[in-house]
């Protein structure tokens, strides 16, 4: 805690993370709320919930070749704060195009909105590791697994809430206010100018489509020259296809097995469970990432994770496949606090965002995929079970992949992996 602490103390870091966690749990309201009105109403189309993921992950294959270019060659402070206005009238534009009952339109306005978010997190991202020291990195990614575990722990349950108090005009105005708030709060901080501009100034007329391409390629080329962050980064496809699964999964379950006349309730008690679960085991990881290697953190939280969430196909009774879920949700922050730990000391800071503008897509084409396949074949071809067979068989087989060859790339790449990263072996 007294990590957390002294992080707080610089001040445009508090308000980074701040802007991020409020346009966070907008954004977590709004598309909670609405997934929610899809399902009430209609009901016998669950396609319906899946597309509305869709529109949340397919836009990053229509912009990741410009995202981290951008973030590395423009301002990227003045990059998340147009995201955050942009974002903040597109809201608007979406609660017309609900009202008006057109969904093609509606989609499109989702997606839209998807698109200009996914130009913010490698600009937000590239101006954190700029603020801080590389012996906070760790302390960081605890900090944010603490935030994604609140997400968790109540946006679903603030989601439902929203759209039975307020519909879901008033869900999606909660986004609206939220992109502001982070508009304002980013337009506050003062971030170093070698952190915002790290590879100098550049006019946006500048970046024609051979420049974008050609530090695209250069972005691409710097991945694959590292062994280490290369099979991180194989990592991701695996994640995007469980981020995929646990998007809609958890909803499905409930609603085609364990409660169908209750669903929407116990949604929330899902989301409270599995976000204790996450709450308690970020705290724990946070503690074992000072004394444990983090590879040996990151592989031991996939393979349990991946197999609880396999075994949570298997009950009949709720308060059981609660149980089991909650296991799983410990495990998942010894990964993210394990690797969003370790990749800021091994990416050079004029790299960082074109090295997210790889990940993410990567993430994303699979989030995709996964959607698409579940959207195509459940529940025809696919029961529920075997969705939660196929998302924690993913994560168990990543997880021994990584326990495989990670130690021996940490080794040869020279990075400190234990009580704190603070070397870079780039």
């Amino acid at each position: 805690m007294k990590k957390f602490a002294d992080i707080f103390r610089n001040s445009s870091f508090t308000k980074l993370f701040l802007a991020n966690f409020t346009s966070q749990m907008g954004s977590t309201i709004g598309l909670t709320a609405f997934m929610f009105y899809l399902l009430d109403r209609f009901s016998s189309q669950p396609t319906f919930a899946t597309i509305t993921e869709l529109t949340y992950s397919l836009p990053m294959l229509a912009v990741f070749f410009m995202i981290g270019v951008f973030a590395d060659r423009m301002d990227r402070q003045k990059i998340a704060v147009y995201c955050d206005w942009i974002s903040a009238g597109l809201s608007i534009t979406l609660i017309a195009a609900i009202y008006v009952g057109w969904m093609p339109l509606v989609f499109g306005m989702l997606f839209l909105r998807s698109a200009i978010q996914k130009f913010f997190f490698p600009a937000e991202h590239g101006m954190v590791q700029g603020i801080l020291k590389k012996e906070d990195y760790t302390a960081a990614a605890g900090l944010n697994q603490l935030v994604m575990s609140l997400f968790m722990l109540f946006g679903n349950g603030l989601g439902v809430l929203a759209y039975w108090s307020i519909g879901i005009y008033g869900a999606i105005l909660i986004d609206t206010i939220s992109f502001i708030i982070s508009a304002l709060l980013i337009q506050k901080a003062e971030i170093p100018l070698e952190a915002k501009l790290p590879n100098g100034s550049h006019k946006l007329k500048e970046l024609n489509i051979k420049m974008v391409f050609k530090d695209f390629n250069h972005g691409f080329a710097y991945v694959l020259s590292n062994k280490l962050l290369f099979t991180l980064i194989i990592g991701f496809f695996i994640f995007g296809i469980v981020n995929g699964g646990f998007s809609v999964m958890p909803i499905f379950i409930l609603k085609y097995k364990l409660a169908p006349e209750s669903y929407e309730q116990y949604s929330i008690v899902i989301g409270f469970v599995f976000g204790i679960g996450v709450l308690i085991g970020s705290l724990i990881a946070s503690l074992l990432s000072q004394k444990v290697k983090l590879y040996h953190l990151i592989s031991v939280g996939l393979i349990l994770s991946g197999s609880f969430t396999a075994l949570a196909s298997l009950p009949n009774n709720i308060y059981l496949f609660l149980g089991v879920l909650f296991i799983s949700a410990l495990a998942l922050p010894l990964i993210n606090i394990g690797i969003g730990g370790w990749l800021p000391s091994i990416i050079d800071p004029k790299m960082m965002g074109r090295v997210q503008g790889l990940i993410s897509p990567l993430n994303m084409l699979s989030h995709s995929l996964m959607l698409a396949f579940i959207a195509y074949s459940f529940p025809v071809l696919l029961t529920i079970e075997m969705l939660y067979w196929i998302v924690g068989g993913c994560l168990a087989i990543v997880g021994i992949f990584y326990l495989i060859v990670l130690p021996k790339l940490a080794e040869e790449n020279g990075t400190v992996v234990e009580n704190t990263v603070t070397e870079s072996g780039v």
